[in-house]
């Protein structure tokens, strides 16, 4: 008997030793990383050729900051969650692989992934990026007091700018404005009017649009209908919220599971971003990249767990745990019941028809900071917003 076990251990090592190990790091905690560990296990127990090993490496940005590190010694991962505003730097750099080679995807698959989830992943013609979570800019709000004062969701800027004032009192603001580091919330108010903050592959911060949102925003603050918090008081932007003293907040979608960790004491409401009648929402979220210096092996099995993910199952799995938009049409009729519980959960699934792709240029998230910089300067500084944007984009043509 001694000897069987003997035997048992060495075979059990031998598989170890012939298992190619996959390394990924990835952004998620609470539910949505709960449950990347259990696709992770269930993975590597379906199979005995790779071994998936997920670990979470901090927020977006602090991911990003330890993957350059890493990128310097050669001690990156296999497969990376990149956010998709650094996406584009990872391919611009060279850092991420060309998938092209390595994917055979039939049609009818393809077909079923949403086109803008799908199409960002490519760049000057070669994939580099596939789909995991993807997210759109949805309009949190109080629903009593939206009940109490007779009002309903706005559908346009300038509803929206009559439901803030309206909505705003001695004790509680119409609206809470969070200005982002990648400017995310504020380019979702430009593209719903239309306009983009990429032009012709330059900065295009001087838009009607963009120049119309700030000016939007600027009469808020100056009504006292705004409070504005940076994305390092996001925690108090949520806090102000949760206790009426703001009205409406625009957040991602897959804000909402966090939110539920707080007690309301009011019936949360969820509608779209505003929008005019030719007006789309940025898609938020990231892609997943395998990094360059990754074994073929490597490639091929952090591909295979990418197929995994997508089994349209293990998507819907992903929308009820996380709030993030299915990415693959036939998980649809798998999430009736969950949509059925709360409708408001169906809003940014429902804003795919509307939404478009980010735009992919290695140097835009360097502009989008730029950007969030000057609207903290106009909001919380008193810049008028003119001349806040004309620095901005002044900055921003400056950076090679």
């Amino acid at each position: 008997m001694r000897r069987i076990g003997v035997l048992f251990l060495a075979w059990n090592l031998a598989l170890a030793l012939a298992q190619t190990e996959i390394p990924f790091w990835h952004s998620m905690d609470g539910p949505a990383g709960r449950l990347l560990s259990t696709f992770a296990q269930e993975f590597n127990a379906r199979q005995s050729q790779y071994r998936l090993t997920p670990q979470y490496a901090g927020d977006y940005k602090d991911a990003e900051t330890k993957l350059v590190a890493a990128l310097r010694t050669g001690g990156q991962p296999v497969l990376f969650q990149a956010e998709i505003s650094f996406f584009p730097r990872l391919v611009g750099e060279g850092r991420a692989l060309a998938l092209d080679g390595y994917l055979t995807l039939d049609r009818a698959f393809v077909e079923d992934l949403f086109e803008p989830a799908w199409n960002y992943g490519v760049m000057e013609g070669k994939r580099y990026g596939l789909p995991l979570n993807t997210s759109t800019p949805v309009l949190f709000y109080n629903l009593d007091a939206f009940r109490a004062k007779g009002l309903k969701p706005p559908k346009d800027w300038k509803e929206f700018e009559a439901v803030a004032k309206a909505l705003t009192s001695r004790q509680t603001k119409g609206f809470i404005f969070v200005t982002d580091p990648q400017a995310w919330l504020f380019e979702a108010m430009v593209t719903s009017r239309g306009g983009s903050l990429v032009k012709d592959g330059k900065p295009n911060f001087l838009s009607p649009e963009a120049l119309d949102a700030l000016e939007m925003l600027w009469r808020l603050h100056r009504a006292g209908a705004l409070s504005v918090r940076s994305m390092a008081e996001a925690t108090f932007a949520q806090l102000d919220f949760v206790r009426t003293k703001g009205m409406m907040v625009m957040a991602s979608i897959a804000n909402w599971p966090a939110a539920e960790n707080f007690s309301f004491a009011f019936t949360l409401g969820v509608a779209p971003v505003p929008r005019e009648p030719q007006g789309k929402v940025p898609m938020g979220g990231a892609q997943l990249v395998v990094l360059r210096g990754a074994s073929e092996a490597q490639v091929r099995g952090a591909l295979e767990f990418w197929r995994y993910l997508m089994e349209p199952k293990n998507v819907a799995r992903w929308a009820e745990a996380s709030y993030y938009v299915p990415v693959r049409k036939s998980a649809i009729p798998l999430l009736e019941g969950f949509y059925r519980e709360n409708p408001f959960r169906k809003v940014a699934f429902e804003q795919i028809a509307h939404a478009q792709e980010r735009p992919r240029l290695p140097q835009f998230s360097a502009w989008a900071s730029l950007l969030a910089e000057a609207l903290e300067k106009s909001l919380k500084g008193g810049v008028p917003p003119q001349k806040a944007l004309e620095e901005a984009q002044r900055k921003a043509e400056a950076l090679r």
